[in-house]
């Protein structure tokens, strides 16, 4: 068994959470390996929305990605979110704009750039088989490479990074809650006429039923269904066929009857949200690894881009030798949960299939109406504000229009 000198810091997966953490973490001075099991240096993950939310558009920024993006084809773009009551419409704030790229095209890039960032050793074909263990807790990981040779890789951090079904958590037997996804999602790229809303992303809530148009790179539209469980069977018949009648019969639908096909079809039947505990001694877990939720509010990629953030800035004092390791992990799980917690919670109680609540249909009848509530409700789904944060305002804007219809009914 092979063994390479220590390093600062070992990330499992080279994608969107991993390689930010490797190129803010290199920015601190740090020594990284970046370890990923696909060998293909441009391999992408291929179930996904591919939208960032406005909330990770600053990370974007700091990383010196967002031109590269933009350059690569990205559409800046805002959410559009259709109701039985109507439209409600996002703002003209800068803030409120997220990005764009198919991953296809996003994933190579980031990569690129944390490859070539100072200390950072890209290892790609490496299969995580094991974590290394001090007294004090996890010190690296055991990689096995494409020919079977296992190769020993010590590191004062080990980061998962690998995705909702991280093989890091399992191995590091991390606690982990789970919350039941009553919906599945079927979707594919199409070429043809654009959404009238283009280049904005359009999601339809049709309580409890689902479906979103995507707009993005090289001209096309990335088109979605995702209902209830119960209408799987009639997927499974023809899923294409389904998928266009879907989206296609929905209220103000967009031109999906109009375009092509010209990527396969994707589609995942268990989305099971999945909450980890994101810290243990000498190692955490960012992106799906720390929390896995439900896509239909496309929060994933944003959500790896700034946890690797809020990790790297965490710990930086630590690989510095200015504070603890256990101090500054104690800092990212605090902000992890401050950051998601109220959000992750939100999420879980409205994938399970359900209808809207009370309290849900008084928001959105509101945000329909009134465009300061719109606003604040535009502000808790780009992600930018914690639903803590805006409650209140937004209290006070469901009230006032009740008032208004009550006065106007008198």
């Amino acid at each position: 068994m092979a063994a390479r000198a220590e390093y600062d810091v070992a990330i499992v997966g080279a994608s969107l959470s991993g390689c930010t953490a490797a190129i803010l973490l290199s920015r601190a001075g740090a020594r990284i390996a970046l370890i990923e099991k696909q060998p293909d240096p441009k391999a992408y993950k291929r179930l996904c929305s591919h939208f960032i939310q406005a909330s990770a558009a600053p990370t974007l920024e700091r990383l010196g990605l967002m031109e590269p993006i933009l350059a690569a084809g990205g559409q800046r773009a805002r959410g559009r979110l259709w109701t039985k009551w109507g439209w409600i419409e996002p703002t003209e704030k800068p803030t409120a704009y997220g990005v764009n790229l198919r991953r296809e095209v996003l994933d190579p890039l980031v990569r690129t750039v944390a490859a070539q960032s100072p200390g950072v050793e890209l290892m790609l074909g490496q299969t995580a088989v094991r974590l290394l263990r001090k007294d004090s807790g996890f010190a690296g990981v055991a990689v096995r490479d494409l020919n079977g040779e296992v190769l020993e890789i010590p590191a004062r951090l080990t980061i998962g990074a690998d995705g909702r079904d991280s093989s890091i958590a399992v191995m590091a037997e991390v606690g982990e809650r789970t919350r039941p996804h009553g919906r599945f999602a079927y979707g594919a790229y199409f070429e043809g006429p654009m959404p009238d809303f283009a280049p904005d992303a359009g999601l339809w809530m049709m309580d409890p039923q689902v479906a979103a148009a995507f707009p993005t790179d090289d001209g096309l539209v990335l088109y979605v269904a995702m209902p209830t469980k119960d209408h799987l069977p009639k997927f499974k018949e023809d899923i294409e066929g389904a998928v266009v009648e879907w989206v296609g019969s929905i209220p103000e639908a967009p031109p999906i009857r109009e375009a092509r096909r010209v990527g396969p079809i994707i589609g995942k039947l268990d989305m099971t949200n999945r909450i980890r505990q994101p810290v243990a001694p000498g190692l955490a877990l960012i992106g799906d690894a720390a929390l896995a939720a439900d896509p239909l509010f496309g929060v994933g990629c944003g959500w790896a881009f700034q946890s690797g953030e809020w990790l790297a800035d965490s710990v930086s004092p630590a690989l510095q030798g200015v504070e603890s390791l256990s101090n500054c992990l104690r800092r990212y799980r605090k902000r992890h949960r401050r950051q998601l917690g109220m959000h992750a919670r939100m999420i879980h109680g409205y994938s399970t299939g359900r209808k809207f609540d009370q309290v849900e249909r008084a928001m959105i009848k509101t945000a329909v109406r009134d465009p300061k509530a719109a606003a604040i409700f535009e502000a808790i789904g780009t992600r930018r504000k914690t639903p803590p944060q805006l409650l209140v305002p937004m209290a006070k804007r469901v009230a006032i229009a009740n008032v208004r219809r009550l006065v106007s009914a008198g």
